[in-house]
């Protein structure tokens, strides 16, 4: 243990490991059961059965299949085998979901997928810069440019959160009832189901990132 003039700096040592976020440093564990669930589901849905069709040539009822496919129970390895069998893959495949897996997304300047958007006819440009690709949120980092001909908009309105951080240029942006002047280095964070979108065009053309973070629907 090190300490300086009496004070133990052990917890500083482990702040400096640390990022600033919030987010728990303990990452907790997918459970066995949603993991299972969730491929069954998955599969299922590829063969176009449905629950009661799996169920019958499973030999399993379509009560018990539901509460596989919901992870509300702990399956035997006997239902894992006739589900699997009547699935046409090998057990271990039920597995698949439970394994650990970290996503990570590189994409090299100038590469990003331009994607058509609401906002896209009135000069709205939007380059996909990545995504999330498992796990129960959505997160879509985009740039985003508005050209010499862009027009407001402000009718974007969907579901999670957004983060703004403004590269160039200046525009008003409405969120809701309020508006707010946004230049180089100022960034809004917002509840996305408000309408929302630049009000007024000052400068341009403009640049500015948009992150917008949402829950997954359930398949």
């Amino acid at each position: 243990m090190r300490t300086i003039v009496g004070r133990d700096v052990t917890s500083d040592i482990d702040n400096e490991l640390r990022t600033g976020s919030l987010a728990p440093s303990e990452l907790p564990p997918r459970g066995l059961e949603a993991g299972i669930g969730s491929e069954v589901r998955r599969l299922r849905k590829s063969l176009d059965l449905t629950m009661a069709e799996l169920a019958a040539s499973s030999g399993i009822s379509a009560g018990m299949l539901s509460k596989i496919e919901n992870g509300a129970i702990s399956p035997s390895l006997a239902t894992l085998d006739s589900l699997a069998k009547a699935l046409n893959v090998p057990i271990s495949r039920l597995f698949a979901e439970t394994e650990e897996r970290r996503d990570c997304s590189f994409v090299k300047a100038g590469t990003g997928v331009r994607i058509d958007r609401r906002g896209t006819k009135a000069g709205h440009l939007y380059d996909l810069l990545g995504h999330s690709l498992a796990g129960e949120i959505g997160v879509e980092p985009y740039l985003i440019t508005l050209s010499e001909d862009a027009l407001p908009y402000t009718h974007f309105r969907h579901a999670g959160v957004e983060f703004l951080y403004m590269l160039s240029g200046k525009v008003r942006y409405r969120h809701a009832d309020r508006s707010y002047m946004m230049g180089p280095g100022d960034a809004l964070f917002f509840d996305a189901a408000a309408r929302h979108g630049p009000e007024e065009l000052i400068e341009k053309p403009m640049r500015y990132l948009s992150i917008i973070i949402y829950p997954r629907q359930r398949e």
